[in-house]
């Protein structure tokens, strides 16, 4: 199992690596767009309305919802896979693995949280956007880290992934807490009959794909109805995938199976929907309000703060301990890459806010993570050695521990 988990590790990095490039590449597409003259046909586009249904079933929405609740739910169920795969047999399966990544990965959200708090004290309706720069975008930062090539140590891509992972644990939640509107009890039971038929077929191990896939669009639909944010259908669809059956790995399977599509399409679709923001008549003071300010000192302070200062702590108390070939200036540009929110933070933006101030959320989130990709891309640069050691390109490494080329344990 620990043989078939390394090759997987390496696969996802890649792929989610070259997906935040593209990643990158959609989100400045459509900001070039939004300040051109084509601005209005694109967002008009994302207005035209789409409709799908059966029977008492219909589902009315805009183009630009249909991607935020529906491609996205596609993401959450692979978010939810890498979560349940991660904490049965990857970088969360023991306590000396995730001790270091969630220690970070609380103060990576607790900070960031207070530091927004802090800055719209005097702006009560900028409030319910505390969980903004709560939030990592892998993609994204990996996508950075990609640019550094064979420079990178496996072991600090790997950090970066568990203490994501975490932060995507928390960030579901927080969605289903605090972003979650008034609800239809009998949609929600439907959904709950949904969710046990799906949960039998998980403990019955069957292996066809088609049953987990079925029933899921069955629960997203169920949800999206219910009034609790549809996306959530995604993580709770995945939780009920087994990790093995009859010596294969549905999950893996359907894992490996979704990750270039959401890497390479559903991902690079939100950020080309919901990264425009024109910035004709944008002034410094709009800059400095404290809706963006909030979201992009968040990011670029709270973030480096929280996973570094929560990391620190906890290795100096013993807590926990930093990775084999990983130091503190690793761990603290790692701390920089983390507070690029981007696709999460629009995302939970977009729940926090009416269209109005979608805006000024898109200012903070851009500004926060352009300044948290430049600077953590810079320090590596200056701290990582021109080449990688002897071997390092050959290894797994994991947070605590490095696996040979068999699977075994040194």
């Amino acid at each position: 199992m620990i043989a078939q988990i390394a090759p997987m590790l390496r696969d996802f990095l890649r792929q989610e690596s070259a997906g935040g490039i593209v990643l990158m590449v959609a989100a400045a597409v459509a900001l070039a767009i939004a300040n051109s003259p084509f601005a209005t046909a694109y967002f008009d586009v994302l207005q035209v309305p789409a409709i799908a249904g059966i029977g008492a079933l219909v589902i009315e929405k805009p183009l630009l919802l249909w991607i935020n609740d529906g491609l996205m739910a596609v993401f959450f169920f692979l978010v939810g896979l890498e979560v349940k795969r991660e904490a049965l047999a990857g970088q969360l399966d023991s306590w000396d693995k995730a001790a270091l990544p969630l220690y970070a990965a609380i103060g990576g959200m607790a900070l960031p949280a207070l530091v927004f708090l802090a800055i719209n004290s005097g702006s009560p309706e900028n409030l319910s956007g505390w969980a903004i720069p709560a939030a990592t975008d892998i993609a994204f930062a990996l996508g950075i880290l990609s640019l550094l090539g064979p420079r990178v140590p496996v072991a600090l891509k790997a950090l970066l992934l568990a203490i994501a992972v975490i932060d995507d644990i928390g960030a579901i939640a927080i969605i289903a807490l605090f972003y979650t509107a008034e609800t239809d009890l009998a949609m929600l039971a439907g959904a709950a009959v949904t969710l046990a038929v799906l949960a039998a077929v998980g403990r019955a191990r069957v292996v066809s794909s088609i049953p987990y896939v079925l029933l899921a669009i069955v629960l997203w639909v169920f949800v999206l109805k219910s009034g609790v944010h549809a996306t959530l259908a995604g993580v709770a669809a995945a939780m009920c995938v087994p990790l093995q059956a009859k010596e294969e790995s549905p999950l893996e399977r359907i894992e490996h199976a979704l990750l270039p599509w959401v890497a390479f399409l559903v991902i690079p679709i939100f950020g080309f929907a919901n990264a425009g923001v024109s910035l004709s008549g944008v002034e410094l003071g709009d800059l400095v309000a404290p809706l963006p300010l909030g979201i992009a000192l968040g990011l670029i302070v709270g973030k480096q703060l929280g996973i570094f200062g929560f990391a620190w702590a906890a290795v100096k108390l013993g807590l926990a301990q930093l990775p084999e070939g990983i130091g503190w200036r690793e761990l603290h540009a790692l701390s920089l890459l983390a507070a690029i929110g981007f696709t999460m933070s629009l995302f939970i933006g977009n729940l926090a806010f009416d269209p109005a101030m979608i805006d000024a959320v898109k200012i903070g989130v851009l500004s926060g993570s352009l300044v948290a990709a430049l600077a953590g891309y810079l320090l590596l640069a200056r701290t990582l050695p021109p080449e990688p050691s002897h071997g390092e390109s050959d290894a797994v490494e994991g947070p605590t521990r490095t696996l040979s080329a068999t699977g075994e344990i040194p």
